[in-house]
């Protein structure tokens, strides 16, 4: 074809999602398939969140609050956010990509953890910019080699907390240390999407006015369980957000992603619920792991990294077979490791059952 794109183009490697069950029982001819793939709630929506949604569907001939005026309301009189500004997103990827259509220019310096959420890498090609991977340092963010890394020229920074696909923390304390070596013309970009499961979390917003160069993202799609809606936001200083709104597309937050969100907002029993499920199963999930001789790290997400000792790809294509999706880490750069999502306990009990029969093969 003779119409090519820039080359900076050509050298992104296109996201893959994780394998949708109907996809796996088409393709390998299972029923009752259990998905620990994408990290997404296994309880599904809060129950307001689903009346929300379908008392909203009657306006779908009608466009969305293009402000999200309401939700955004709703998320600074909840968090205590008055004194910050608030962007929503298709999702928090869609602010990911904002930041870097807004900040990010040809050549820029954008240093991101590797590995890391692979839409980190594909938002900062995509503008062009000169990527530095600062490899994990025993599967935790190296922040002291990212601060080597980084210069007045260094346009962004990307740190996951917790991060994905380890589940590692970072401290509130590590954060500041970290804030003070990184230049204030460095935008540090919190991406907080699993910050719920953790039983430390904070919330790296309650920096930005010592640091207005911190952008915290959020994500209504794992917690909240809303993920086919699309909803996430950036919380941030309140002339970023205005350069950011400069390149935010008209109506990128969706009407019923909007009303389910504020719904999901005001259920508290259920995201404590969510919590409590996340916090019981892993650990259960984990010693059972060891119990067959997999190592699985300490994580503050709702998923487990585990060392499989031989070819991730081999077991996560077993486990189709036997019903079960998971996620290979060999694109991670983690061959022998597979990453698996907490689920309901019988999900949780599948996949282990899965992996006995695995074992017992000649």
């Amino acid at each position: 074809m003779k119409i090519s794109p820039p080359d900076y183009i050509s050298k992104i490697v296109p996201y893959v999602a994780g394998k949708p069950i109907e996809e796996l029982e088409r393709e390998y001819g299972v029923s009752n398939a259990v998905k620990l793939a994408s990290n997404e709630n296994p309880l599904g929506p809060s129950p307001l969140a689903v009346e929300a949604v379908c008392k909203e569907s009657l306006k779908l001939h009608r466009y969305p609050d293009s402000q999200g005026y309401e939700l955004i309301e709703k998320l600074k009189s909840k968090f205590c956010l008055e004194d910050l500004a608030v962007v929503l997103g298709n999702g928090s990827d869609d602010i990911i990509s904002m930041v870097c259509k807004a900040y990010v220019g040809i050549d820029d310096k954008v240093i991101i953890p590797d590995p890391g959420f692979l839409l980190y890498e594909i938002s900062a090609l995509a503008q062009g910019a000169e990527l530095i991977k600062i490899p994990l340092k025993e599967i935790e963010i190296d922040l002291d080699a990212m601060v080597r890394a980084s210069d007045l020229d260094t346009k962004l920074i990307f740190i996951t907390n917790p991060n994905n696909p380890t589940g590692t923390f970072i401290t509130e304390e590590m954060l500041v240390n970290f804030m003070e070596k990184i230049p204030e013309t460095t935008i540090v970009f919190m991406d907080e999407a699993y910050m719920e499961f953790a039983v430390e979390g904070f919330a790296s917003w309650k920096f930005i006015e010592k640091y207005p160069n911190i952008i915290t993202s959020r994500t209504f799609s794992k917690a909240y369980g809303l993920a086919g809606l699309r909803i996430g936001y950036g919380v941030m200083h309140e002339d970023v957000a205005a350069v950011l709104n400069k390149v935010r597309q008209p109506f990128n937050a969706n009407l019923l992603a909007q009303a389910g969100a504020v719904a999901a907002l005001n259920d508290d029993v259920f995201l404590d619920r969510t919590r409590d499920l996340i916090v019981d199963e892993r650990e259960k999930l984990s010693r059972k792991l060891e119990q067959l001789g997999f190592h699985s790290f300490k994580s503050s997400a709702n998923f487990l990294l585990v060392d499989m000792g031989r070819s991730a790809d081999e077991i996560y294509e077993k486990l189709l077979y036997q019903g079960v999706i998971a996620r290979s880490m060999s694109s991670y750069g983690y061959p022998e490791f597979l990453r698996v999502s907490i689920g309901l306990e019988y999900e949780n009990i599948r996949f282990i059952d899965s992996l006995k029969k695995i074992l017992e093969e000649p």
